[in-house]
């Protein structure tokens, strides 16, 4: 699939994902979606990010999730409903908050992703 294409597929999803979370009663702001090669790059020698991020390709956004008295939420378990809800759309969906590498477990609940085809 080209990557216009997956751009509008990962753009539909999030609609999805959004209208969940606020339907859940919660609130939310947009996090980075773009990120330059540049800052990935930075952002991987700081070891905050990963230098091949699909923030490059437009297809990753971060989410911040509060709670309707304002309450910025941070923790995996907060975020989990999403997660689930996010990677039911579509089996290129990743959540963050599943992320493993070797050696063990990377928490990066607000994250969500479409892997590419």
């Amino acid at each position: 699939m080209q990557n216009f294409q997956q751009q509008t597929k990962f753009s539909r999803d999030v609609a999805k994902l959004i209208q969940f979370i606020v339907a859940h009663g919660f609130y939310l702001s947009l996090g980075e979606a773009y990120r330059t090669p540049e800052q990935a790059e930075l952002y991987a020698e700081q070891g905050k990010g990963i230098k091949n991020s699909l923030h490059i390709k437009r297809l990753a956004i971060d989410l911040n999730l509060f709670t309707s008295d304002g309450k910025y939420l941070t923790e995996s378990k907060d975020y989990e409903p999403f997660g689930i809800f996010w990677e039911s759309l579509d089996p290129q969906n990743q959540w963050g908050g599943n992320f493993t590498k070797r050696g063990g477990h990377i928490d990066d609940p607000d994250h969500f992703e479409r892997k590419p085809e």
